[in-house]
């Protein structure tokens, strides 16, 4: 069945980096355009990034834009979020999101709803 798993996640300090990786299986990766998003103890889930079909085209929620890159690898069947120069309020679970639904990537907020598939969620910490 079609499965994401994310992974890379974990206790970093302010100004550090990680790079969080999403594993997708059980359908042909190629055909999805992909999403990251977060979600911290009592706030709704908040669209960080996404990806299209092609990779050409990327989206950033403001709060991450010139700190954090997504990227794909169709050979692995695996989408990434590059999180550099990270901040306590950056601290959330981080769940990779796919969807069959989307032709194209657009500005502006990345909403949950368009996304048909989750995985599970990895925990990032910011923290000195």
């Amino acid at each position: 069945q079609l499965q994401l798993v994310e992974s890379g996640g974990g206790l970093v300090q302010p100004g550090g980096s990680l790079r969080l990786s999403c594993v997708a299986s059980g359908f042909t990766f190629e055909y999805y355009a992909y999403g990251w998003f977060r979600q911290a103890p009592g706030k709704e889930r908040e669209g960080v990034s996404a990806i299209s079909r092609s990779g050409v085209t990327t989206n950033y929620a403001d709060s991450v834009k010139g700190r954090f890159t997504i990227s794909r690898d169709n050979a692995k069947n695996t989408v990434y979020l590059q999180m550099n120069s990270l901040k306590p309020e950056d601290t959330a679970t981080y769940y990779c999101a796919a969807t069959p639904r989307l032709n194209s990537i657009r500005a502006g907020p990345i909403w949950p709803y368009e996304y048909d598939y989750w995985g599970q969620g990895t925990q990032v910490t910011v923290s000195s």
